[in-house]
């Protein structure tokens, strides 16, 4: 399955293409779609999203994993990044492909086990993860990296708990056969 990861913005998205082939995840592309910083505010929306719209016409992702808007501090930086959410969700509707959104802290965690990690660990492990010395695009391309990573992870657990179940059901209906103890 071929997955997207967005980590939005107004200024620079960084997106990310991995494909989850099952046994493993591998790089497709990564980068940052960059706006040009003295445009004003619709200008950059359209730019980035005339860019995303790019990327996903090329990558033709199954998936589509976004980076949720985050309780901060800076209302400023909240409010633009629920901007550059909105044009990433608007260009992922268009293009028919799932959509599923992650918060920052369960990204985190998914990829190092600690929600609260800096930028540089989640950058180290998803370089590590998809066996990469450098990825290009910096931190915002990482970032979209591990969500879309968080996103694979998820679909892998789903599965492995969805199969327990049905094994469940079916031992609890004695549809399949216990082995017997030597």
């Amino acid at each position: 399955m071929r997955i997207l990861g967005i980590d939005p913005g107004t200024h620079s998205m960084g997106y990310g293409v991995i494909e989850d082939a099952g046994r493993g995840m591998r790089l497709v592309r990564a980068g940052a779609l960059r706006a040009g910083r003295g445009l004003p505010l619709a200008e950059r929306l359209l730019a980035i999203g005339d860019l995303l719209r790019e990327v996903l016409a090329d990558a033709r992702p199954q998936a589509i994993a976004i980076e949720k808007a985050f309780h901060g501090r800076n209302v400023k930086a909240l409010i633009a990044m629920g901007e550059g959410r909105g044009v990433a969700l608007y260009c992922a509707g268009q293009c028919g492909a799932s959509i599923h959104e992650y918060a920052p802290t369960e990204i985190k965690k998914a990829l190092t086990g600690r929600g609260g990690a800096r930028k540089e660990q989640v950058a180290d492990m998803v370089r590590a993860m998809l066996g990469e010395e450098k990825i290009e695009g910096g931190l915002d391309a990482t970032d979209a990296l591990a969500v879309a990573l968080c996103h694979a992870q998820r679909r892998h657990l789903a599965a492995s708990r969805s199969g327990a179940e049905g094994i469940l059901a079916r031992l609890s209906r004695g549809r399949v056969r216990r082995g017997r103890g030597r």
